[in-house]
């Protein structure tokens, strides 16, 4: 018997181990808190303000940093309004004389704009080690080396912290910091163009380091910016050359989010580095959020700002919002989660599959998930799976502010021709690969439909985008029944022969045209595009080679110009076509100045209208400005306009408030988790199957009860027999 009762004993706790809560994949302390759990693909690479710049980082640095702007996160079109700051500038005009002019002035007449920037007073920042002050004021982590550093691993090693208010001079360092020549902003150049001062202050800058060790601090407050002043202890005051309207913009975004000096002063200390002990590791902000674990390749945690000064959910939006129940928390206090915990996925199928089963709030759809997510209706129509309906999860939508296309490098002899020889050779061959190139066929097979063809560099919802017949692309669709239909590939046989290769040859020399994309990647999920893209060059008989190149070499190549065509993205910084159109603005070629025309495309007629249009309001003659520019760059096809993307995001039933926005980032402080609900789903969605134990168990004992009964025979036989 003592077999059996062991089968017994391993059988209960076998059903025992068999609870929901085996499942779940964090720690048991957690479940019943205000949690929102979510995902991370990519590792950021910075999170200081003056240097990161990518959507993976935003996540982070959005939730701790606070510009004194930030978007409205309900309303339609995307509406700024104050952060920090206690009210909107209104950006005040001067003539080379000094003179003030009037709002509407002509930006010509426009020498100086200035932006005074008022900050309401007693906001605190986090607790923080480098706000940690002895009695007297002296800080306590003023002399560190790496010997007192012994035993320091992460800033939660520090046993005391500070906090103090919130000033303009924070504001003020931390725009000084975008001329540091080692912090490497990668907005430096483009706002030395606009901020008085910058520029000098830069090359101040780099005189002051190039004699100084590579961890030297250097007191920026030693150094005078002329174009941003202190007015008091809450107000500052900026100077732009000329009139850049899109500035305001700007001031909603973490580059010109405040960094204390203390701060500054603190990780810039011998052995702070080496120790991962930095800004670019560890933010310092009043927002909602700070950044309670940083482990990049598992696991990032912020947790709620016990200092933040506070915020109310909005009472207003578009339409619809109040339907959808993104009113019903207006005016609470944010934020209304505690704690984020953000987990590394670099599969996208474990990620589904923690969705599906409760342990993340919200997810994108992968390509592999797709079906199984959503369903395609007779006319396009994009609905919920029953399965996901029976789930209670929602589906939101949006077409993004963004944009995905090949550029083609205008130094290039061949696709390029900018040195007027082979010019308009050039341009029909750029014309025919951008009619060959189906796009439509790409975003049905690779994106599931999730995307629109690019007519242009504006996608929809920016001011100048064309709807309709008269947003087309006249040199790659046509007009017919009502909807735009890319040309026939016989068009682009036509444009080929008339570029000097027929049929994919010289005709000249009768070479087979032989053409090379340079792309980043490589791996295996990159072949079935990639054989896609070769088979639509195909059609042309032209032979494309595909040269794939790590991230590094690959910007490499961009800068030196050493590509001949190339695959980018673009995705809007802020809400106005001077953020597109600059990507091909001839003052910014890639090779000649460092900018961000990866193309090296320069026209002129397109460069005078790019200057008359920047720094318009939105009217109709700039949006007359803005048709003009795009059928020049329509007729030139320095790109392959591809997509602007759609964005598929699903959410659980228990997360509220959630709302797709493309250009702000903080948005982590408005959504909303009923707890109690989540831990019932869960509980009802991992809910062990017995069935199959019990039934192994049947099977076990089935067998067990033949062997009990022969060993009982042969006991009692033993027994007679002694």
């Amino acid at each position: 018997m003592p077999g059996f009762r062991v089968f017994i004993l391993l059988s209960c706790l076998l059903l025992a181990a068999c609870g929901s809560e085996q499942n779940d994949p964090y720690p048991r302390g957690e479940r019943g808190r205000n949690i929102l759990y979510s995902a991370f693909t990519d590792r950021p690479k910075h999170l200081d303000p003056a240097r990161s710049y990518t959507e993976d980082e935003s996540v982070f640095t959005a939730q701790i940093y606070e510009p004194p702007l930030q978007y409205h996160y309900l309303k339609r079109p995307y509406t700024l309004v104050p952060g920090t700051a206690a009210a909107v500038p209104e950006p005040a005009y001067f003539d080379a004389a000094g003179k003030r002019l009037p709002a509407d002035a002509p930006p010509e007449a426009i020498a100086r704009s200035v932006y005074e920037i008022r900050i309401r007073p007693g906001i605190l920042y986090q607790p923080h080690p480098a706000f940690a002050t002895e009695s007297d004021g002296r800080p306590v982590y003023a002399d560190l080396d790496a010997a007192k550093l012994a035993g320091i691993d992460t800033l939660a090693d520090f046993p005391r912290t500070g906090t103090r208010e919130l000033t303009a001079d924070d504001y003020i360092y931390q725009i000084k910091r975008l001329a540091h020549p080692r912090v490497y902003s990668p907005i430096f150049g483009m706002m030395a163009a606009h901020i008085v001062g910058l520029k000098e202050l830069g090359q101040a800058l780099q005189e002051a380091a190039k004699d100084l060790p590579e961890d030297a601090w250097i007191d920026l407050d030693r150094f005078p910016l002329a174009g941003v002043e202190r007015v008091d202890r809450h107000a500052y005051r900026i100077t732009l050359a000329g009139k850049y309207p899109q500035f305001r913009y700007w001031l909603a975004m973490p580059f010109f989010a405040p960094v204390p000096r203390e701060a500054d002063r603190f990780y810039s200390q011998p052995g702070m580095a080496a120790k991962n002990l930095t800004l670019d590791w560890y933010p310092v902000g009043t927002g909602p959020y700070m950044l309670a674990e940083n482990n990049p390749n598992s696991r990032m945690v912020l947790a709620r700002n016990p200092n933040f000064h506070g915020e109310a959910y909005p009472c207003e939006g578009e339409a619809g919002d109040r339907e959808a129940g993104l009113l019903a928390d207006c005016g609470k206090p944010l934020p209304l989660i505690d704690t984020v915990v953000l987990t590394r996925e670099k599969e996208s199928i474990p990620y589904w599959n923690k969705f599906l089963q409760g342990y993340y709030d919200a997810s994108g759809i992968a390509s592999d998930s797709f079906d199984q997510a959503v369903r395609l209706d007779l006319d396009g129509g994009v609905q919920l799976s029953g399965e996901m309906q029976a789930r209670g999860i929602r589906l939101l939508t949006r077409l993004r502010a963004s944009i995905f296309y090949q550029g083609f490098n205008f130094l290039d002899p061949v696709v390029g021709g900018q040195d007027g020889v082979g010019e308009e050779r050039a341009r029909k061959l750029r014309q025919a690969l951008s009619i060959a190139i189906d796009q439509e066929e790409f975003i049905s097979i690779f994106l599931n439909g999730r995307g629109v063809a690019a007519m242009s560099p504006l996608p929809p919802g920016i001011f100048g985008h064309g709807e309709g017949e008269a947003g087309i692309n006249p040199v790659v669709y046509e007009w017919r029944d009502g909807e735009a239909r890319r040309k026939p590939i016989e068009a682009a046989k036509k444009l080929l022969a008339e570029a000097g290769w027929p049929n994919g040859r010289d005709a000249r020399t009768g070479e087979p045209l032989v053409l090379y994309l340079d792309t980043t990647g490589g791996g295996v999920d990159d072949k079935p595009r990639n054989d896609w893209l070769m088979r639509q060059f195909a059609k042309l008989d032209i032979q494309l080679v595909i040269r794939p190149s790590d991230f590094n070499r690959f910007q490499e190549k961009l800068r030196k110009g050493a590509m001949q065509i190339y695959f980018l993205g673009w995705n809007a910084d802020y809400p106005d076509p001077e953020n597109f159109f600059f990507l091909l603005a001839g003052s910014e070629a890639k090779v000649a100045t460092g900018g961000e025309n990866a193309a090296n495309y320069v026209n002129p007629e397109f460069d005078r209208l790019f200057a008359a249009m920047k720094d318009m309001d939105d009217t109709p003659r700039r949006a007359e400005i803005i048709r003009r520019m795009q059928r020049i760059l329509q007729e030139d096809a320095p790109w392959i306009f591809g997509f602007h993307p759609k964005s598929y995001t699903l959410a659980h039933a228990w997360l509220y408030n959630r709302k797709p926005h493309d250009v702000a980032n903080n948005t982590l402080k408005y959504q909303r988790i009923d707890v109690a609900e989540r831990a019932r789903l869960r509980h009802e969605w991992n809910a062990p199957v017995l069935w199959p134990l019990a039934a192994g168990g049947a099977a076990l004992a089935a067998l067990a009860v033949p062997a009990v009964l022969a060993y009982r025979r042969r006991e009692r036989g033993t027994a007679r027999n002694a």
